[in-house]
C-alpha cells in the first residue's frame, strides 16, 4: 500500500551525518562502523532505496538549524548566529535539489512536490503499478522544523519561493520564534508576528513541539491549515512533548493530521532517550496502535491519523520498535492495524488517505 511520510529529516542525515542516502541502508551501516560522533552510527533505517522498497513514495522532508547552542547533541543544534543556521538550511535545500537531477541511470532520486497539481500527478504514478517502485523518484514537500534559522521575516517570503510549505515555529528548549519542547511559555513577539505572514501566504502550520501555552496560543491566532507532523498521546505516555486529549480535540476540530511517530520514547511511559533499550520496554510496530487507536476513539473515525515516522530523527534501531530493521518495514502496520480491528478503508487513510487530503486541501 500507498505510504506517505509526514515527517523525515532527510538532508539532516545527508549533510550533518555524511550520509549517501542513495545507498541502501545495509551499505551505509557498514561505512558506519567503528565510528563514534553520533550515537545512532551504524544504526541507520532510512535510505532512498528503503523509501522505494517499503512503497513510500512521498515524504515530507525538513530543513532544520538551530541558533540555540545548549545542547549540541539536538537536531540542528550548535549555530551561534541565525546567518549561520540560514546556511545551514541552504545546504540542506541544496542536497534535496542535487537529488532532483538525472543520477548515473538517466533517473532523478526525488522530486518536489509543492502545489496540488504537482501532488495529484505525482501520487498518480506511484498508484500506477505499471512502473516499478524502484524506478519512480520519492515526492518531498520542504518544512522546516524550527524557525531560528530564519534570519527575519522577509525570509518566510523567500523559502515559500523555494518550495517551502510548513513550518513549525519551535523545536527542543529555547527559540527566537517559540519556546519548545521542555520548556514553558508562549511564542515570542517574533513568532506572533511569523504566523501573521504564513496566514498571508496560508502555509501549514505545524505544531510540533510547542509548549502547552505556545499551542493554545497558536491555534488562537492561526486560521491557516494546521497540522501535528509526528506527535503522539500524553494519555499513552505523560510527557509534554505528547498531545492531551484536548489538544487532539482541537485539532480534530480544525480538521488536522496526527502522524504517528515512531521514536521509542514517545511509544511507552518510562523509556529514557539515548539510553534505555526498547526490547526492554516490547515496544513494537503494534506500539504505535496503541496511539492510532486513541485519536481514533476520541474521534470516532480514522480520518486523522497518518504515519509520520521520524526515524531518522538523530535516531536509529536503538531507538525504535524492536521489529523494525528499516523504514520499508512500516508496511507491517498493515496486519498490526487489521489485527485490531481496523478495516482497509481505515489503513489506507492512515498509511496515506488522511494526508493526501489535507495536503490537497492546503497546497496552493
Amino acid at each position: 500500500m500507498f505510504i506517505i511520510d509526514t515527517h523525515l529529516d532527510l538532508a539532516l542525515n545527508a549533510i550533518e551525518w555524511n550520509r549517501d542516502y542513495r545507498l541502501p541502508v545495509s551499505a551505509i551501516r557498514a561505512s558506519e562502523q567503528g565510528m563514534t560522533d553520533k550515537i545512532d552510527r551504524g544504526n541507520n533505517v532510512v535510505s532512498l532505496p528503503e523509501l522505494r522498497k517499503g512503497n513510500i513514495g512521498l515524504v515530507v522532508a525538513t530543513q532544520i538549524a538551530r541558533v540555540n547552542t545548549a545542547n549540541g547533541n539536538l537536531p540542528g543544534a550548535g549555530w551561534n548566529s541565525p546567518p549561520q543556521a540560514w546556511a545551514m538550511t541552504q545546504a540542506q535545500l541544496a542536497w534535496y535539489q542535487a537529488m532532483e537531477t538525472a543520477g548515473p541511470d538517466g533517473r532523478p532520486e526525488m522530486v518536489q512536490i509543492n502545489s496540488r497539481a504537482g501532488l495529484d500527478a505525482h501520487v498518480a504514478r506511484w498508484l500506477d503499478d505499471s512502473e516499478p517502485a524502484d524506478a519512480k523518484p520519492v515526492g518531498y514537500m520542504l518544512s522546516l522544523e524550527g524557525a531560528d534559522s530564519l534570519i527575519d521575516l522577509s525570509y518566510v517570503e523567500r523559502t515559500y519561493g523555494y518550495g517551502l510549505r510548513a513550518i513549525g515555529p519551535a523545536h527542543y528548549s529555547t527559540g527566537r520564534y517559540a519556546p519548545g519542547t521542555g520548556l514553558s511559555g508562549r511564542l515570542t513577539p517574533l513568532g506572533r508576528e511569523l504566523l501573521r505572514e504564513m496566514g498571508r501566504l496560508n502555509m501549514i502550520l505545524d505544531v510540533t513541539h510547542l509548549t502547552d501555552e505556545g499551542f493554545d496560543e497558536a491555534l488562537s491566532l492561526y486560521k491557516g491549515p494546521i497540522w501535528a507532523s509526528h506527535h503522539n498521546c500524553r494519555a499513552l505516555v505523560p510527557h509534554q512533548r505528547q498531545l492531551t486529549d484536548e489538544q487532539i480535540k482541537v485539532l480534530l476540530e480544525r480538521g488536522s493530521v496526527i502522524g504517528g511517530c515512531f521514536d521509542a520514547w514517545m511509544l511507552k511511559p518510562g523509556f529514557t532517550q539515548r539510553i534505555s533499550n526498547p526490547a526492554d520496554f516490547d515496544i513494537r510496530l503494534e506500539t504505535i496502535v496503541d496511539h492510532y487507536d486513541h485519536i481514533c476513539q476520541l474521534a470516532g473515525n480514522s480520518l486523522h491519523c497518518a504515519i509520520g515516522s521520524d526515524l531518522d530523527g538523530t535516531y536509529g534501531r536503538e531507538q525504535s520498535p524492536t521489529d523494525l530493521d528499516t523504514i520499508a518495514d512500516l508496511q507491517s502496520l498493515k496486519s498490526r492495524l487489521t489485527d485490531r480491528g481496523y478495516s482497509p478503508t481505515d489503513i489506507a487513510n492512515i498509511f496515506h488517505g488522511n494526508a493526501l487530503r489535507f495536503l490537497r486541501s492546503a497546497l496552493p
